[in-house]
């Protein structure tokens, strides 16, 4: 038995450790090294499998003790065995223990009464993982593998649960699908294939994501953007123009959710019209919606010298009065 492993080792917890702190230490490693978490990953599948077992063993006091004895023959308890067999040394030779204080026939039926099974279920989790044929199942290269895992009540065994989560999107994230990283309370992180045309307040399902099994259900939230808004299927958004522009009409580009467009602005156009983008909006139960492009007339802030000369021959030439209305009431 010189080859057997040491659990404490690979859940890097003292001898001495409480059953509490196997479990922090277990369920700390195993959501690192867990097979969803790595897929393609034969040495996180291995490392994970070893927790296991560790885990098993050491959660039961009977297969602790004996992991202990082998592990550590000189240990404090092994010595106490050792002192209690030298006491009956007659009556050891009469039933055939051997100077550890350990009936190697005892030994060897219980090494062979818990070889790996062919399959188990993770106690976190309800994935069966499957035994590669010819597995050691062991860290570094040893080639002999011995288990020792404890028989688990139903009471013991976690039931699967739902648990729910949000996720807050950018708009074009939310428009456009795609992968997105998210990161669960209970410390796992999961990498989500998001469709497009996701909006405010959807709900995704995904099986087997929860607590032991269970479905996580995600709710979608999308996060305010600082140009768009979203009105239904519609989208909303304000592009300035010139004075200029508006008086004499002009092609100018504006930003949609799939890039920029070119828009043609109509000779004398208001400041506050609304135009419409055709097709631009956003994807609602399979029907897209338009863009709606409220202009807006500014003036520029500081004029060159140039600029005001021009305003200035403008001004003395040009008849418009936006103020008639006003007077004409009086």
């Amino acid at each position: 038995m010189k080859n057997f492993p040491n659990y404490y080792e690979i859940l890097d917890v003292s001898p001495d450790a409480t059953v509490e702190e196997i479990k922090r230490a277990y369920r700390r490693l195993a959501r690192r090294y867990h097979p969803d978490l790595n897929p393609g990953d034969k040495q996180a599948e291995e490392t994970f499998k070893d927790l296991v077992e560790a885990y098993d063993v050491l959660c039961d006091p009977e297969q602790r003790a004996r992991h202990d004895e082998l592990i550590n023959p000189k240990s404090a308890k092994g010595r106490r065995t050792k002192v209690a067999a030298g006491k009956t040394r007659r009556s050891a030779a009469k039933t055939g223990q051997n100077g550890r204080g350990f009936d190697r026939s005892t030994e060897e039926s219980f090494w062979k009464k818990t070889q790996r099974p062919e399959s188990r279920t993770s106690p976190q989790t309800s994935r069966r993982i499957p035994r590669e044929e010819g597995n050691a199942y062991r860290p570094g290269t040893r080639k002999t593998a011995y288990k020792v895992e404890a028989e688990k009540t139903t009471s013991e065994k976690e039931r699967p649960r739902d648990v729910e989560a949000r996720l807050k999107l950018p708009l074009e994230k939310a428009y456009r699908g795609g992968k997105e990283r998210i990161r669960l309370e209970d410390g796992r992180s999961l990498e989500i294939d998001m469709p497009s045309g996701m909006i405010d307040g959807q709900q995704m399902r995904l099986r087997g994501q929860g607590i032991a099994g269970g479905d996580l259900y995600l709710t979608i939230t999308i996060a305010p953007h600082c140009f768009f808004k979203l009105k239904e299927k519609d989208v909303f958004c304000r592009v300035p123009v010139t004075p200029s522009e508006a008086t004499l009409g002009s092609a100018i580009q504006v930003p949609t959710l799939d890039g920029w467009v070119e828009m043609a602005i109509p000779a004398g156009v208001k400041s506050g019209q609304r135009l419409r983008l055709a097709s631009k909006g956003y994807p609602v139960e399979g029907e897209r919606g338009d863009q709606l492009v409220e202009i807006q007339i500014v003036v520029p802030p500081q004029p060159s010298e140039e600029e005001k000369e021009l305003y200035q021959q403008l001004k003395a030439v040009q008849s418009f009065n936006p103020r008639d209305s006003l007077l004409k009431s009086q």
